[in-house]
């Protein structure tokens, strides 16, 4: 990428959804404390969270990412740190748990509601985002934001190979491509390794699978840190300074 490719002013702006643009991770980490909590007369709460995300893991490639994902995963998890001595009942009660997190309501994080319909005025916004079709699809009706995104991506995964292709689709120069979002590993690397502008604006809790540092790859192509959505419209402002021309 060449200096002047580097400085380029992002013409579209792509979000992350999940914890980017509503909060959802913490739903999942109270599904957890209440797992344990159900799970705990029959052996206790040691070590269930980290169980948990082994199943997940492993069933990655075979359920992808999403609440129906994570919700197979409780219950199998559930059959084997029991040893199958979990009654009918409680079951149950984990499919209750899981229809709750699909009804709860879609809460916009601090500044969102302000910033995008401000940045869909002078920019092509986008969502690309992993999880179940349905539900993101659900997630982004009730949020009231559909009407300023002009594109919604529903991917399996956010690797190099996908965004390329999603740049392809839609004949978008990297350069002039920024990616929003709270995960370095999915929203912000690969991004950033095509030549594109990347910013990281963490959540207060980050899935483990998730969690990622810069090597010295990536620290080849900057990205930027900002605590707030409410601060990227400054930081537009400041890529199109003249002195970023």
């Amino acid at each position: 990428m060449t200096g002047d490719d580097r400085h380029a002013v992002p013409e579209v702006i792509a979000f992350d959804a999940d914890d980017t643009l509503w909060h959802n991770e913490i739903h999942y980490a109270r599904a957890q404390q209440r797992l344990q909590a159900l799970l705990a007369p029959y052996r206790g709460d040691d070590g269930l969270v980290d169980e948990l995300y082994r199943t997940e893991m492993a069933n990655l490639a075979m359920f992808g990412y999403g609440l129906k994902s994570f919700g197979l995963s409780m219950i199998e998890t559930a059959i084997r740190v029991t040893r199958g001595r979990i009654q009918a009942g409680d079951v149950d009660q984990i499919l209750d748990l899981v229809k709750e997190m699909k009804r709860a309501p879609v809460e916009l994080l601090e500044h969102v509601a302000e910033v995008i319909p401000t940045l869909a005025r002078s920019h092509t916004l986008m969502v690309i985002t992993k999880g179940d079709l349905l539900d993101q699809e659900d997630k982004m009706g009730r949020s009231g934001l559909a009407p300023y995104f002009c594109h919604v991506e529903v991917v399996s995964a956010k690797t190099e190979e996908v965004y390329r292709a999603l740049l392809r689709k839609h004949q978008i120069p990297p350069q002039r491509f920024l990616m929003v979002g709270n995960s370095l590993r999915s929203d912000v690397l690969p991004v950033v390794a095509l030549g594109g502008h990347g910013v990281h604006i963490p959540y207060a809790i980050t899935w483990q699978h998730e969690q990622a540092s810069a090597t010295s790859r990536e620290l080849d192509q900057p990205y930027v840190h900002l605590e707030h959505v409410g601060l990227l419209p400054g930081y537009l402002e400041r890529l199109a300074a003249p002195h970023h021309g």
